[in-house]
């Protein structure tokens, strides 16, 4: 080729990019305000996903994203479950996991601000048996044996710790530390109970940390609930219809799944995707009386995404305010930022560059990944352990929701689809 061709083509080039306006690459953090969706480079997100439908690592996935109150990406991929080859639609139920923290954390938040409790008050206001609650700490011997030495916390853990994250209760499921093998070894999922026994086996157990000392992922959520129901005076999901699902029109998310026709719509995950142990007794199709607020809760792509725009829009949705500006803010003011004194350890499930707040993940700063992760500032975030993420991006007017059921792929997944939808922006 001759060099004026390689210039000509050259020229070509640059003028298609200035007349397309710059993608945003791998990395890039605070795009500007007003970028816009190339619908060719949105046509990326379907290759990935029909290629993980196509090589069995996924039965199938939905993700929408919206932007200035009306779709721009709305796409099914494979099945809802590869026994009954049924499509995934905006109706396929999926189990939440810890997305049913963000519902939980919404009401606890319009509670709080209608008076119904403070952040200040020690939980043993309501469930008495926290007065007695202990601080394990870990000794080692000089022969390297450890023990467990329970000790009184420096203070009461309060409404704020459950609902930041910072009570020291914890998970049994993940980690090796002494705390969390007492959770495995308390059996404390056996039986039929609710949310008044189920506290009540939280508080014999020892605190994973002293209050208020570090981020600590676990049932915390559970116990707010139990706070929540006896503040109301009535169960968690009628708290949550009353003030969420009927103003919403979110009719299809709750605990159970037992109506024969809606239990044909759940989505599950690939018969080999053995890392769907979390949860394993939160079947939603067995009545039970427990309600898993920190991750028992189902929803649909229809349901979830009015509670999504809803968050979008500050607290309110089709003229109702579902949350007051004062309550918006409590919910997504960082509480664990550098002044909090909250320290994070290996399981900061918030991630590099994100505070949080009342229970979501709130970004703060580009963090300390090269290259950063793309986004804003003031991002709200969260997921669960079968695959299920959501992002809300004020600064673009934007959020976006990707439903699936695949514990074992589901980071890989989030991270791509992420990326992919950032790419695909321009100004």
């Amino acid at each position: 080729m001759r060099p004026f061709q390689t210039l000509r083509m050259l020229a070509c080039s640059a003028l298609l990019v200035a007349a397309t306006g710059p993608a945003w690459a791998e990395g890039t953090f605070e795009i500007p305000a007003g970028a816009r969706f190339n619908k060719d480079k949105l046509a990326k997100i379907d290759e990935f996903f029909r290629n993980e439908v196509a090589t069995g690592k996924i039965p199938g996935a939905i993700l929408l994203i919206q932007q200035h109150g009306k779709p721009v990406y709305h796409q099914a991929f494979g099945v809802q479950d590869v026994v009954s080859k049924a499509p995934i639609t905006d109706h396929t139920i999926f189990r939440l996991f810890s997305m049913t923290k963000a519902i939980t954390s919404v009401v606890a938040v319009q509670m709080l601000d209608e008076g119904k409790f403070s952040l200040d008050d020690p939980i043993a206001k309501y469930i008495p048996s926290f007065a007695n609650v202990k601080v394990g700490v870990e000794k080692q011997a000089s022969d390297g044996t450890k023990t467990l030495e329970l000790v009184p916390p420096e203070r009461a853990p309060t409404v704020l710790d459950l609902m930041r994250h910072t009570s020291g209760i914890t998970y049994g499921f993940y980690g090796d530390s002494l705390v969390r093998k007492a959770y495995r070894a308390a059996d404390i999922y056996a039986g039929d109970f609710d949310l008044a026994e189920f506290a009540e086996r939280i508080a014999k157990l020892p605190l994973h940390n002293q209050p208020g000392a570090l981020w600590q992922y676990g049932h915390s959520t559970d116990v707010l609930a139990r706070i929540m129901e006896i503040a109301a005076g009535k169960s968690l999901i009628e708290i949550e219809k009353d003030k969420l699902f009927e103003p919403l029109g979110m009719k299809d998310t709750g605990f159970l799944v037992t109506d024969p026709d809606k239990r044909k719509l759940l989505a599950e995950p690939m018969p080999n995707d053995s890392n769907f142990r979390v949860g394993r007794e939160n079947d939603p199709t067995k009545p039970k009386k427990m309600m898993y607020a920190s991750g028992g809760m189902v929803s649909t792509m229809a349901d979830y995404a009015r509670f999504a725009q809803m968050l979008l829009n500050g607290g309110t949705y089709e003229g109702k305010t579902i949350l007051s500006p004062k309550a918006f803010k409590l919910l997504t003011t960082d509480y664990v930022g550098p002044d909090s004194g909250v320290e994070r350890d290996f399981f900061y499930f918030p991630g590099d560059g994100f505070g949080f707040g009342l229970g979501l993940a709130v970004r703060t700063d580009p963090g300390n990944a090269k290259p950063p992760p793309p986004g804003n500032l003031g991002e709200l975030k969260w997921d669960g352990a079968s695959g299920c993420y959501f992002v809300i991006d004020r600064k673009q007017d934007m959020f976006f929701i990707l439903l699936q059921q695949t514990p074992s792929e589901r980071q890989r997944i989030q991270k791509t689809v992420k990326q992919l939808i950032y790419e695909a922006m321009e100004n």
